[in-house]
């Protein structure tokens, strides 16, 4: 398996993640608070990690994108880049939804593994702005084999969702991750306990390189020509109330 190169703005943060040995868990990564200022730097570290590795894009299997759901400026940056890339290196895609970046990262936090069972329930739920949150919850199955990474990729339960706070169907979830635990503490503190719930953990180009591996083992790759953004609030320019009186 060759390197992966995998980069993420659909946050603030502006992260871009280079497979080192596609066989283990190496990686090389930037990651940074930017804002705006993602535009200025995504190129330049893209090069960097690969200069790093003495490789250029053709020496990879695939490049990997964060599509969102997520800031819609940062989300077309990063599409765009991507395009371009794979476009003139001839090279498929992967494209990663934001919370399943998340969660990807959230089956090594300390809160699943310090669980006994098998198999568990998590929530990764990121604010949308506007009084709402996107969410989505998920399957985490501890891996049996010894010697292995512990666990294996999550299993979204369902479609990425948009609702208000209050209206976030945890079910059966231990834990919640992801930026609305912080935006609505008090929400998630009715369900779980604080112990259960981190508010830090986002989205980064190490969690859509995780995804991504999984995609390529499964063949989900896709041609550069299908990459899409995911926004799942379909009316991007719509506030909120304008969106209810539809």
């Amino acid at each position: 398996m060759k390197p992966i190169l995998a980069i993420d703005t659909s946050s603030a943060w502006c992260s871009v993640a280079l497979s080192i040995d596609p066989s283990t868990e190496g990686v090389l990564e930037r990651h940074e608070l930017l804002g705006p200022g993602a535009s200025q730097h995504l190129l330049p570290w893209i090069t960097e990690l690969l200069q790093h590795e003495g490789i250029t894009l053709r020496d990879l299997d695939a490049i990997a994108v964060g599509i969102g759901p997520g800031a819609f400026t940062g989300v077309r940056l990063g599409v765009a880049v991507v395009q371009g890339l794979a476009l003139a290196s001839y090279l498929p895609v992967a494209p990663v939804a934001s919370l399943d970046a998340i969660a990807a990262i959230a089956i090594n936090h300390p809160l699943i593994q310090a669980m006994d069972a098998s198999k568990h329930q998590l929530t990764v739920a990121i604010d949308a702005r506007m009084g709402e949150v996107y969410w989505a919850n998920y399957s985490v199955m501890k891996a049996a084999q010894a010697g292995s990474n512990n666990t294996v990729l999550p299993e979204r339960l369902g479609e990425i969702q948009l609702s208000k706070p209050e209206d976030v169907q945890i079910g059966m979830s231990e834990c919640v991750f992801g930026s609305a635990v912080t935006q609505y503490p008090g929400h998630f503190e009715e369900y779980l306990p604080s112990s259960r719930l981190d508010g830090t953990l986002g989205v980064s180009a190490s969690g859509v390189l995780r995804s991504a591996k999984a995609m390529l083992a499964k063949g989900q790759l896709i041609a550069v020509d299908q990459l899409e953004p995911l926004y799942v609030r379909n009316k991007v320019a719509l506030t909120s109330a304008e969106r209810s009186a539809k």
